[in-house]
Order: C-alpha cells, then structure tokens, then sequence
C-alpha cells in the first residue's frame, strides 16, 4: 500500500496508493491518510523534507520549496504582532528557490513523481499559466511527456528559467475560449491511449504539495495559525491548506485548532464569493457568475478564472470553508493594485497579481476588525520573485505547437500537429 492509502469522504471506500483520481461509488474527494500521523522531517533540501506526508514513494530532490518568515514592515503597517508570510517564488536571499515563481510548482513535483511511479506515459494539463509553466519546469528537468492546454491569455506566463525541451507540448488556444474551455479540452486529449489527465483538485498529489505552505508555516511558527489569506480562482490551495491543518491538529503538537480560511476572489468574477456568501453549497451559473467570459476579461488576476471549481464536491472548497468557520472577499483591481504596491514597497520583493488579491483581502479583513492584532495570521504570496529571476536567469519562452480555435476540434487533428 505504500507509505499512505486513499479514501473516500463520503462512503468510506479505501484504495492503495496509486494514480486513481475517483472513487468507484460516488464523486466525492478521496483524501490521503499517511501511515506517519506525527509529521518527521526528512533531512533533505526543499519539499522533500515532508516526504511522509506526500503520496509518493521516492524522496523528491527539488530545491523548490515555500518559505515562511515573519514579515515587520507590513505587520507594522497593519498593527499585526504576529503576521507570518508564506512565500512560494523566487528570493534567493531568503531561501526562496522556486524558479517557476508559484506555488504551483509544489504541485508538479509530487504530481509527476507519483506519475512515474505509477507507470504512466504522458500527462495532459489545463491551466490559466502557472500550472502549466510549472509542469513544463519539472518535464523539462525529467524528460516525462506533458501536454499543455493554456487559454490565449495566459500565453505570456509561459516561460521557463532554462531551454524548452521536447518533451514539451504546448498547446494554445484562441481569444474566444477561457480557462473553462481549455480544462474542457484537455479533458478530452486525456482520453487518448498513453495520456493521462493531470486530475485537478482531485490529485492528492497536486492538494498535498501545496499544503507544504501550510506544513512548512507550522514549523517555523511552532503551532497552527489562526487565519490563513489567499486567493483562490479553484480554490484547490485552500483546500490542501485545510487538509494541511487537520493533519497538523491529529499530530497534537501543533495546536488543537484549524487555521480560518479568509479567501477572496477578483471583482467581477466571483463564483466561489457569491455562492458562500449567500450560503449555498451549489453555485447558480444564472446568479454567481452572468457574462463570466466577460467577467473575467475585466479581472486583474485572470488566472483566478475557473469556471467549475471543486467548490460543492464533498471535500471541496465549501466543507473547507464550513470546518473553518470561512470568510470570502470580493476584491476590485484598484484595490489589488494599491495592496500590490504597498506589499512590494514594504517587503521588498515583486508579486504575481493573485497574490495582490491576497493582500488585498489581508488589508480588508484588517479594516472589517476580523482580525485580533495579537492573533496568528499565515498570507499566502502564491507566487512572487519574477523580476528578481531576471537578475539571475534568461528566461525562454515556450512557443505553442498548435492553436486551437474550436474546442471541439477532432483529436486525429490536434495530435498529429502535437507530433510534427
């Protein structure tokens, strides 16, 4: 069974520890339960050190790994005594040394380990940018086949701080189509023989990589925060960050409390906001998101722009929010910009614009009194450092193979052009 097993949260139903994404009898979450409930570093550089509580067999050698540090300038700015941020990017002179620049890439490694080790070929991937810019990182470094499905707007964040290899396969798609219809599409690819599909929120892999932000903070903090701001356009990082506590809790030596998810989404597009806010575990596509192709042409953070997030399944974003006694934020542009600005001036490191939006729900939530100066607070910069790479490194684009215009363009088609 390996070092973990996998259950269903709703039957109960148990599997070995392998590639599935889906339990046999309904299409709720599984969940990984490790065999180590108490959590033991591994004595190795980056994300390797939660081995016991990643669903892979083999110790990951990456350097990649978050940071956590107590910030002074914006905790002084905000009047916080105990304001922790949790940075995943690059900023070598704090130890920062994911080159991709998002927390993604705590997904693609664990991802593609656990790949590997269940015999599969090639992996297809939907992504707004981050994702993909991070899987094609890891298949550059590991020669594993990844198929890319990437909307026209996220073409810009599709860059890597080495040559693209072969092993590469981006595949762009027209100005009319959205994060939605890339997943939609990519869907279908994973159907193909050899490929298999990435699994989304439903990757134990991609969860549990990203709750090392969570495991990687209680460490250095020595107990659980009690509040925990980030963005969210699946919400599958604060799913891994709750998943993350409840392990941290059932260890005993961290606190007996889970950390409050304080989430916010970019004005105007705010599915997931909507829906909790109006206490509804179903999102009305009618009432939370009208126009949302629209609506996400005018958010500032446009990766935050999934259309069907896990937000209803059972162990999605809802129960997370329930379990945690949750708040959402709807933030506006201007307001992600100014927070951008304030953070960057006074932490001294550059952010991607979701972790703006972070921010911008941490000055918020400040401004509402929903937070005690003396309490815990965790902020997730999901993604940082790029301009300080390029002091560093050359960055290369990846250039598409194919563009697709109609999502339902024939299979035989798109993959003969992914071969030539």
């Amino acid at each position: 069974m390996g070092n973990y097993k996998l259950k269903c949260l709703d039957c109960g139903s148990e599997y070995k520890s392998d590639y599935r994404l889906k339990c046999d009898n309904d299409d709720s979450f599984l969940r990984a339960e490790y065999q180590t409930t108490r959590l033991e570093l591994k004595n190795v550089l980056g994300m390797g050190k939660f081995h016991d509580w990643l669903p892979i067999k083999k110790i990951l050698t990456t350097d990649a790994a978050p940071i956590t540090y107590q910030s002074e300038e914006l905790a002084r700015e905000l009047g916080l005594k105990s304001l922790y941020i949790g940075f995943s990017g690059y900023w070598p002179e704090r130890g920062g040394l994911i080159k991709t620049c998002s927390f993604k890439e705590l997904e693609a490694h664990p991802t593609m380990q656990r790949l590997t080790e269940s015999g599969k070929l090639a992996i297809v991937i939907a992504s707004a940018g981050n994702t993909s810019r991070s899987f094609a990182h890891v298949s550059a470094m590991t020669g594993i086949d990844v198929y890319l499905v990437v909307p026209h707007f996220g073409l810009p964040s599709m860059w890597l701080p080495e040559e693209p290899t072969d092993s590469i396969h981006l595949i762009s798609m027209d100005k009319s189509n959205d994060y939605t219809d890339a997943i939609n599409l990519a869907e279908r690819i994973a159907k193909l023989p050899g490929m298999v599909s990435e699994g989304g929120a439903r990757n134990v892999a991609r969860r549990d990589g990203m709750g090392t932000v969570m495991l990687d903070a209680a460490i250095t903090i020595k107990r659980i925060p009690d509040h925990y701001f980030q963005a969210v356009g699946s919400g599958t990082g604060a799913i891994a960050a709750w998943e993350a506590g409840i392990r941290l809790h059932a260890d005993g030596r961290f606190g007996n409390h889970l950390p409050k998810l304080q989430l916010a989404q970019n004005l105007p597009f705010l599915p997931m906001t909507n829906a909790w806010n109006a206490k509804r575990r179903e999102i009305i596509p009618e009432i939370d998101m009208q126009d949302p192709k629209k609506q996400i042409d005018e958010i500032y953070a446009k990766v935050l722009s999934n259309r069907s997030p896990p937000y209803s399944v059972t162990g999605g974003l809802y129960d997370a929010l329930t379990a945690t006694s949750g708040l959402m934020y709807a933030i506006t542009n201007q307001e992600a910009k100014e927070a951008q600005t304030l953070f960057e001036s006074l932490e001294g490191i550059d952010i991607l614009p979701p972790s703006a939006v972070a921010v911008a729900s941490l000055l918020k939530a400040v401004d509402l009194d929903r937070i005690q100066p003396d309490e815990v607070v965790l902020l997730n910069i999901a993604g940082g450092g790029t301009e300080r790479l390029k002091e560093d490194y050359t960055l290369s684009r990846i250039k598409p193979i194919t563009n697709v215009e109609n999502p339902d363009v024939p299979l035989e088609d798109l993959i003969r052009a992914c071969k030539h």
